[in-house]
């Protein structure tokens, strides 16, 4: 791997080992944010371009996107994936590259688009699969989606009824996230999202549910932590945001969060009501100075 700048980019040109390349199987493109969700895009042509053209193979139709914004090329053996000098650049696994051949699972981010590269013996399995994942994962911040929480907290509120145990939930979302689409553009703002998102993903523990509920908002649902030890958590998460550099570009964006915390009680044993009350404190935290928790 070697690292050239270019402007006030730092490129990463990948170069893999031959043992480590894929071999001539089929191959595709899945949408797993933004445009068509879910569509397929079959990579077996010599050159697939994709771009904002309505002459690229691909087209992705969005500002941020280049007309021509990069190229995949098939040789039979490898399909290697070059940037076509992109204003916005083109990322595999958050990282900007110019050169890199691709392999299964890799994750490709072309403006506010991020396609999923599958290869293998039996793609149409593996395509299903991926449709099957899209249900329950968010496909910009790889964590759980909404309807996949709001199962879990139906499930969850159930098993701590019938078994008389505790349970919290936790909501939070970005203060002024406006600001950073508007300071630093949308590009930013979701790299801000993947990167919170990845942060607190090695803070919980593996029977918790972290969520993107909507936007910039977010949930931690916590089996068997009642409210004292729910809030200490969420101060905890709160201080972990506080102090984590969050870069985009080489600039360094200041991220704070505000936080709601409830728990199940006699009078919140739905969940409608639980996540009303976590969202009520959530915005008192808002309208009391933001970059803090309210239990």
């Amino acid at each position: 791997m070697s690292d050239t700048n270019v402007g006030n980019k730092t490129v990463v040109t990948v170069i893999s080992k031959i043992s480590e390349r894929p071999a001539s199987r089929d191959a595709c493109l899945v949408v797993i944010y933004g445009m068509e969700l879910g569509k397929r895009y079959k990579v077996d042509q010599p050159v697939v371009v994709i771009g904002r053209s309505s002459k690229a193979t691909i087209q992705v139709d969005h500002e941020s996107v280049s007309r021509s914004h990069c190229k995949l090329i098939n040789t039979g053996q490898t399909i290697m994936l070059r940037d076509n000098d992109s204003t916005n650049g083109t990322y595999v696994n958050d990282e900007l590259v110019d050169e890199y051949v691709l392999r299964d699972g890799d994750f490709i981010k072309i403006g506010r688009c991020i396609l999923k590269f599958l290869v293998g013996t039996n793609i149409e399995n593996a395509y299903h699969e991926e449709i099957y994942r899209l249900t329950t994962i968010d496909g910009l911040t790889q964590i759980f989606n909404k309807r996949y929480f709001t199962e879990t907290l139906e499930r969850e509120i159930g098993r701590a009824l019938r078994y008389r145990r505790h349970l919290s939930l936790i909501m939070f979302d970005i203060d002024h996230f406006k600001k950073v689409n508007d300071n630093y553009g949308h590009l930013a703002g979701d790299h801000i999202l993947r990167a919170l998102a990845a942060a607190i993903k090695t803070r919980i523990r593996r029977e918790d549910i972290l969520a993107r509920y909507g936007g910039e908002e977010f949930a931690i649902v916590l089996p068997e932590i009642e409210r004292e030890n729910a809030a200490v958590f969420a101060e905890k998460i709160r201080m972990l945001i506080e102090r984590t550099s969050f870069e985009f570009e080489s600039l360094q964006i200041p991220i704070r969060i505000s936080v709601g915390v409830a728990s199940l009680t006699q009078e919140l044993e739905d969940c409608d009501a639980l996540v009303k009350r976590a969202d009520e404190k959530l915005y008192e935290a808002k309208n009391s100075g933001r970059n803090r928790v309210i239990s």
